[in-house]
């Protein structure tokens, strides 16, 4: 990868994600309260995924924003360092 280029594929990523933990479409949809419809559209690169909706995911499968959005392959997240 060129230094200033990324590759986002964001959409691969939920969906490799979903299938290691055995989820439906229609689970993760309930959880981010969406038609899974809208879901699967996001798994197919057709909707740009809202941020906080990553957010949500990256919460949910207890991955990073950056491993969520292909930035890195370290799955844990950043250490919280809030008081």
């Amino acid at each position: 990868m060129e230094i200033g280029k990324v590759d986002y594929q964001v959409h691969l990523r939920i969906k490799d994600i979903r299938q290691d933990k055995d989820l439906t479409q229609k689970q993760i949809a309930d959880y981010l309260i969406c038609d899974q419809s809208l879901y699967s559209k996001y798994e197919r690169g057709e909707r740009e995924l809202p941020l906080y909706v990553a957010v949500k995911l990256a919460q949910y499968y207890e991955v990073s924003l950056d491993y969520l959005v292909g930035l890195t392959d370290e799955t844990k997240p950043y250490p919280n360092k809030r008081g």
